[in-house]
C-alpha cells in the first residue's frame, strides 16, 4: 500500500535522516537526482526538501550542482555544548527542588539509558546518537521548564550530528558515555546537584572536546 504522506514530506524526512545519521557526512555533495532515484520519486519534491533543509542550515544549495551537507563547525559545536551545560544543569537544580518528582525522573532516565545500551550492543551508532539526544532531553524535560525544554529540543539535530562525528572515529568511547550517563543518573537520584554540575561538563568535554 502506497504511503499517503506527501512526496515532499517523505523526501524531506528521508534526506534529513541521511544527514543526521551521518550517512551523508559534512561536505558531501548530493544531487536532486541521486535522492529522487533513491526514493523512487521525481525531482520536484526533492527540490522542495532541499530548500527546507537549507533553511535549517543542514544543506547549502549550489546552483546547477545540487547541495552540500553543511558541517558542524568548531565554533557552533562549542556554542551547543555551552548551551547544553547551562540548560541541563539548571533543569536538574530545578528538579531537585521537587524531591517527590525525582523517582519518576530517574525511572525515565534509566529507560532512556537502557535504550541507548541496546543500540550500543548492536553497534548501531546512529541509534546510539539518537538515544543520547533523548537521554539528555529527558533530563531537561524533568526540570519542568517548558520554555527551556522547547529551546533544548531545537538543538536535537545538532546534537545527533555531533555525537556521530565524535563517536564514529572512536567507537570504544560509547562504553565510556554509557558509564557517564549512569553516573549522571546516580547524582540525580542522590539529590546531589553539585555532583551533577561537576560531572556534566566533564562528560560533554570528554566526548566532544578532545585535547586540541
Amino acid at each position: 500500500m502506497a504511503s499517503r504522506e506527501p512526496a515532499a514530506e517523505r523526501a524531506y524526512a528521508a534526506t534529513k535522516e541521511l544527514v543526521l545519521s551521518g550517512d551523508l557526512p559534512g561536505g558531501h555533495l548530493l544531487s536532486e537526482g541521486d535522492i529522487a532515484e533513491r526514493l523512487g520519486m521525481s525531482r520536484t519534491p526533492v527540490r522542495e526538501a532541499f530548500l527546507r533543509l537549507q533553511s535549517e542550515e543542514l544543506l547549502e544549495l549550489i546552483p546547477k550542482r545540487g547541495a552540500v551537507v553543511v558541517p558542524v563547525s568548531v565554533g557552533e559545536a562549542d556554542d551547543v555544548l555551552d548551551a547544553r551545560e547551562a540548560v541541563e544543569t539548571a533543569a536538574v537544580r530545578r528538579l531537585l527542588r521537587r524531591p517527590a518528582d525525582v523517582p519518576a525522573a530517574v525511572v525515565a532516565l534509566r529507560a532512556a539509558l537502557d535504550t541507548q545500551r541496546r543500540h550500543a550492543a548492536r553497534d548501531d551508532l546512529p541509534g546510539v546518537a539518537a538515544a543520547d539526544e533523548a537521554f539528555h532531553r529527558t533530563i531537561v524535560d524533568a526540570g519542568g521548564n517548558r520554555l527551556t525544554a522547547r529551546f533544548y529540543a531545537s538543538l536535537g539535530d545538532r546534537q545527533r550530528r555531533m555525537s556521530i562525528r565524535a563517536l564514529a572515529p572512536k567507537p570504544e568511547q560509547v562504553a565510556v558515555v554509557l558509564d557517564e550517563h549512569a553516573a549522571l543518573v546516580g547524582a540525580i537520584e542522590a539529590l546531589d546537584g553539585d555532583r551533577f554540575a561537576a560531572l556534566l561538563p566533564a562528560h560533554l568535554d570528554g566526548t566532544h572536546r578532545p585535547v586540541r
